[in-house]
């Protein structure tokens, strides 16, 4: 048996394999669904976890998804001349859990995402994700 026939017959498992494992860390986001990054939620406190942006992203809604259990308060994009919406979620979140889209009213060059709430324990990640 030659060596090309030998990789000839592995090649079809090697391609399902990889297939598979890129199927499992493909999250279930629509195309034009971005990651916008992620933070850390730190115990009981007013002060926002921050995510900045290394370059502008415009997204017309946001979502949020709770690495652990916590409560989502509001988040705050900072946008264009440095101007600001609110969004208030108000809602407790379970590990592996999403807030749901919320529309910015237009799509807005992001710079900048205050979260802000509270972790269930000393801290709790959260992702924020965009929709363009």
């Amino acid at each position: 048996m030659s060596i090309s026939h030998s990789r000839q017959a592995h090649a079809p498992g090697l391609v399902a394999l990889s297939f598979s494992l890129l199927m499992l860390a493909t999250p279930a986001l629509a195309d034009d669904d971005i990651r916008l990054g992620k933070t850390l939620l730190l115990g009981v406190g007013d002060y926002p976890a921050t995510i900045p942006m290394v370059i502008c992203r415009p997204v017309k809604s946001l979502m949020v998804k709770a690495r652990r259990d916590l409560t989502l308060d509001r988040v705050k994009v900072i946008y264009g001349n440095d101007r600001s919406k609110t969004l208030h979620f108000d809602r407790n979140l379970k590990e592996g859990q999403e807030s749901g889209w919320k529309s910015l009213g237009s799509r807005l060059c992001i710079k900048k995402i205050e979260v802000y709430g509270n972790s269930s324990g000393s801290k709790a990640g959260v992702e924020v994700y965009g929709r363009k």
